[in-house]
């Protein structure tokens, strides 16, 4: 996988993650690569937020259930959702979906010649993954669905901060 280039050199790279209600599976990814790319030295080097495709949770915090599952695996931290808007293309390197809808969704809002390039698959980072890179959504299931996303987002995480570590070194 090869990232976009830094919009501005002189900033931190952005990245936003993006699902359908920006209460489960972003928040989660957001948390975790943030945690990551901290271990790694690029803290103050790359921005990570997310938001969701669909405007029907905004305002809401993260959804207990994720929430929990994050803070039983040593993640923590306050989230409110929010919904992307088209203007922070201008602003993000790099937009990753959690599953092939919402990256759908997110390429026909791009700009003309950035769909391809700043919009990816959170999980197309995952060292030797197969053709359907998703991370599925939980919401509708139990406390086991969170759990195994949460390890689908780690391993994610850290094939992107091993990208991120080589694009952009550490500090």
């Amino acid at each position: 996988m090869t990232l976009p280039k830094p919009r501005d050199r002189s900033g931190p790279y952005r990245v936003c993650v993006v699902c359908l209600g920006n209460i489960c599976r972003s928040p989660m990814a957001e948390k975790v690569l943030a945690a990551d790319l901290a271990r790694a030295g690029l803290a103050d080097a790359v921005r990570v937020d997310s938001a969701g495709t669909g405007d029907w949770h905004v305002g809401a915090e993260m959804d207990t259930r994720a929430a929990t599952t994050l803070r039983v695996h040593g993640y923590s931290g306050p989230h409110t959702a929010r919904r992307f808007d088209p203007s922070w293309f201008a602003e993000r390197d790099l937009v990753l979906a959690m599953d092939t809808d919402n990256l759908a969704v997110l390429r026909t809002l791009a700009p003309d010649g950035e769909a391809e390039a700043r919009t990816l698959l959170f999980r197309s980072f995952t060292p030797g993954i197969g053709p359907n890179p998703e991370v599925p959504d939980p919401y509708y299931g139990g406390d086991d669905g969170f759990t195994n996303v949460l390890s689908m987002i780690e391993a994610a995480s850290k094939g992107l901060t091993t990208e991120l570590v080589a694009l952009l070194g550490t500090e």
